[in-house]
């Protein structure tokens, strides 16, 4: 089904920011912070037991909770500008 672009449904947004998810994960990442702010806390667990994958996972993830528009809280809610 199409919408007409002034009634499209519009997703709900997360009270958490991406941006502040994103510094969290590129300074914090290695335990998880990043990915604890936002719910996921399986994630952030499995970041904290690998010391964010080496670092690596981290820096990855931060910069994608940076760039992207589509990354989302643990409720699939989008993370704010």
């Amino acid at each position: 089904m199409s919408y007409p672009p002034h009634a499209a449904p519009q997703p709900e947004l997360s009270d958490k920011s991406k941006i502040v998810a994103g510094i969290l994960q590129l300074f914090l990442g290695g335990f998880g912070v990043g990915r604890f702010y936002t719910g996921h806390v399986g994630m952030g667990i499995a970041q904290l037991l690998t010391c964010g994958g080496l670092g690596f996972w981290a820096l990855i993830d931060g910069i994608m909770f940076l760039v992207s528009n589509d990354r989302t809280d643990a409720q699939g809610r989008l993370l704010r500008g």
